[in-house]
This record gives structure tokens, sequence and C-alpha cells, in this order.
């Protein structure tokens, strides 16, 4: 009784242990995909299609209305990275302080 006892243990022991191992090694495939958190673009393209749905539009219309969407987005990206250099480029000609760009960075990107 006692050997079949610790048979039982030990194997439940091996469950257990080869159940842990295989959840761990599920977990890294899982995190390096992406399905924990949408990434910047899936969100753009989340937000995008939401949109398209709630135009109520035609299904053959979506391809076109989502290329334009995402390209407002990348081009919104563009004139704020443009605004950033200019603002910079601003900040040097003044010959200030490298501890006062931060408030001049925001002053001047808060500006249209």
């Amino acid at each position: 009784m006692k050997n079949a006892l610790t048979v039982l243990a030990l194997a439940m022991a091996a469950f257990s242990m080869s159940a842990q191992a295989a959840s761990h090694a599920g977990a890294a495939p899982m995190a390096a995909s992406g399905a924990s958190a949408p990434t910047k673009q899936q969100s753009k393209m989340s937000t995008c299609s939401a949109d398209f749905k709630a135009t109520g539009k035609a299904g053959s219309e979506r391809q076109a209305y989502m290329k334009e969407c995402l390209k407002k987005e990348s081009d919104a990206k563009a004139a704020q990275q443009t605004k950033m250099k200019t603002c910079s480029a601003d900040f040097k000609k003044t010959g200030k302080a490298g501890g006062e760009r931060q408030a001049y960075m925001k002053e001047c990107l808060s500006k249209s």
C-alpha cells in the first residue's frame, strides 16, 4: 500500500511539473507574437475599422477607407515630427541653456 501511494505521489508531482513547464513554454511564444497587447499598428487598424463600421458604407469600400484612414494617422505623426524638429532648431538658435529646453519645447509645440 505504501509503495502504491508513493508511486501515485511521484506521478502526481511529475505531472504537475510537466504541466507547469508546458504552461511556461507556451507563454513565451504568446508574448513574442504580441498576443498580450495590441501593437500601435493594430490599435490604429482597430480604430479605423470601427470608424468604417460607423459610416454604414458597403464592405467593398472598406479597403479604400482603411487606406485613407491609416494614411491620415501617419501624416499626423509626420507633421508632429516636423514640428518638433522646427522647435528644436529654433531653441538651438536662442543660445539658451539645455535646462530651459523642456519648457521652450512645451511652449513651442503647444502653438498651432
